[in-house]
């Protein structure tokens, strides 16, 4: 009898020191999804904040978009992303935390013209459907226990597809080819806000040194931006309203 009430302590003493290191887990998985969120909320507001100031400025405007500096604005941020993925195991936390809120300046620098183009009404109303989209599909993507990485394939093809059909459309300026784009462009970032997070969850070891923990929220942050960005802009071209 006593040698069975051993096996059960036993037992009990091990389910107990699983569901502490568990819960351990759990705790250790949220702060740092929580430190991704809030790397990639900064790197948004700061984009907000640049893109409205420069627009308030005709002088600055005309400086950067009036002249070849415009070429640099456009393509200053697309570089950074490279380099940033290729440099970020070389570098240090710190300098790529800086290299992200660059960027994110630098992005803002490119969409100052959307307070031209479109009213300040819709620029707001559009933010907060794409803030509450986001929202949505990026919780999905953290509870759901379906696999998504299945949908990576499929994903990444429709952004090669949107990004080719963007350049193709420079030269047609096809306002139907643009609505298409915009549709097709709304359902890959929908999709990829999910992914991309399920990835990111997936990717957490409690087991990383802070600073390999802290690039890897950077990075992850970098991946959401720029699903929130590009789904804000998808959404943009289809239901704001031009000046």
């Amino acid at each position: 009898m006593a040698f069975g009430q051993n096996n059960d302590l036993s037992s009990a003493k091990r389910m107990t020191a699983r569901q502490a290191a568990d819960a351990q887990i759990d705790v250790g998985l949220r702060q740092y999804m929580l430190k991704v969120y809030n790397y990639m909320a900064s790197g948004v507001a700061l984009t907000g904040i640049v893109a409205a100031a420069v627009a308030q400025s005709p002088t600055l405007m005309q400086t950067l978009f009036g002249t070849p500096l415009m070429w640099v604005v456009i393509f200053a941020p697309l570089g950074l992303v490279f380099f940033l993925s290729a440099r970020i195991h070389k570098m240090s936390a710190g300098a790529a935390q800086a290299t992200f809120w660059i960027y994110a300046a630098l992005v803002g620098l490119s969409l100052a013209t959307i307070f031209i183009a479109y009213t300040g009404t819709s620029i707001a109303r559009v933010f907060f459907i794409t803030a509450g989209t986001f929202a949505a599909m990026s919780l999905y993507g953290y509870t759901t226990k379906r696999d998504l990485s299945k949908f990576g394939s499929f994903l990444f093809m429709g952004l090669i597809g949107i990004i080719i059909a963007s350049v193709v459309n420079i030269f047609l300026a096809s306002s139907a080819l643009h609505f298409v784009i915009s549709v097709i462009g709304v359902l890959v970032f929908v999709g990829l806000t999910a992914y991309d997070t399920q990835a990111i969850r997936n990717e957490y070891n409690e087991l990383d040194h802070s600073s390999v923990a802290d690039k890897k929220a950077i990075m992850g942050a970098l991946r959401l931006y720029l699903d929130f960005i590009n789904l804000f802009l998808m959404l943009l071209h289809l239901f704001g309203n031009r000046e």
